[in-house]
């Protein structure tokens, strides 16, 4: 059954297929994240139901409606639902769009929630950089030999988004003091994209995540984005969308059903 899952995410991939432009009046959107280098392959669980099988670390799901409220997040290993690894409580409001990562180490595993923006200037490509290496040092993320884009960003810190002219830059993340930390050169940000760049791994393996937060579709139309949808081509040093697949399946069922209380 997982197999199939995982054949019908690569098929969705393909083709480009997204989740819901909008949530249904009353929901909020949210995709969830696993971020913690240490950690095994886990279930996550919303207020009892099901919604990820068998992520693995650096896998990212597709956005998913969630009524607005407050809400029983569960993060158990993965086939077992007994001591989880995590629960805590999670409050959404209607029309907003959330990422909920699972950081740091299994030892002190939480949950980093982030605010995503769903719009961006026509022409223009909109980004922004979370911290999510629990043990790597602050870090600015800016131009190679040139001025920082985000600066002082800390484990757990998500910055506010910055607005550039899509292309291709040489980037790096770097310490406050401008020694290099991760090569970033031929970033390429399309026009009309919102992408959330994380730090993730231990600071001796530091890579990053790239996700797709959200399309400007021709027309107007908006589109939300998959969970990793940078392609490898793109984005040198960059995890893409496969490593869903790699995660184990995502549950397409009902969403309504799936996370009603």
């Amino acid at each position: 059954m997982k197999k199939l899952f995982a054949m019908l995410v690569a098929v969705l991939m393909m083709f480009g297929v997204s989740g819901a432009a909008f949530a249904a009046d009353g929901d909020a959107m949210v995709r969830i994240v696993h971020a913690s280098p240490d950690a095994p392959a886990v279930d996550v669980y919303v207020d009892g139901n099901a919604v990820v099988e068998g992520a693995e670390f650096k896998a990212a799901t597709d956005y998913m409606e969630l009524p607005a409220g407050d809400h029983k997040v569960e993060i158990f290993a993965a086939g077992t639902k007994e001591d989880p690894v995590i629960s805590q409580d999670l409050t959404v409001e209607a029309g907003m769009a959330y990422t909920v990562a699972a950081a740091n180490t299994l030892e002190n595993l939480e949950l980093v929630v982030a605010n995503d923006s769903m719009d961006v200037t026509e022409g223009k490509t909109k980004v922004r950089v979370g911290h999510l290496s629990p043990d790597a040092p602050t870090v600015d993320v800016g131009l190679k030999d040139g001025d920082a884009l985000f600066e002082g960003a800390e484990f757990k810190a998500i910055t506010d988004y910055q607005e550039l002219d899509p292309g291709t830059y040489d980037l790096e993340i770097r310490t406050p003091e401008g020694e290099q930390v991760l090569d970033l050169s031929g970033t390429e940000l399309a026009e009309n994209t919102v992408y959330s760049v994380f730090a993730i791994n231990t600071a001796d393996k530091l890579e990053v995540l790239v996700l797709k937060d959200y399309t400007l579709m021709p027309g107007g139309m908006p589109e939300t984005g998959m969970g990793g949808a940078a392609d490898q081509n793109t984005m040198l040093p960059i995890v893409a969308a496969v490593a869903v697949l790699g995660g184990g399946a995502l549950l397409f069922i009902n969403r309504k059903k799936l996370f009603s209380s």
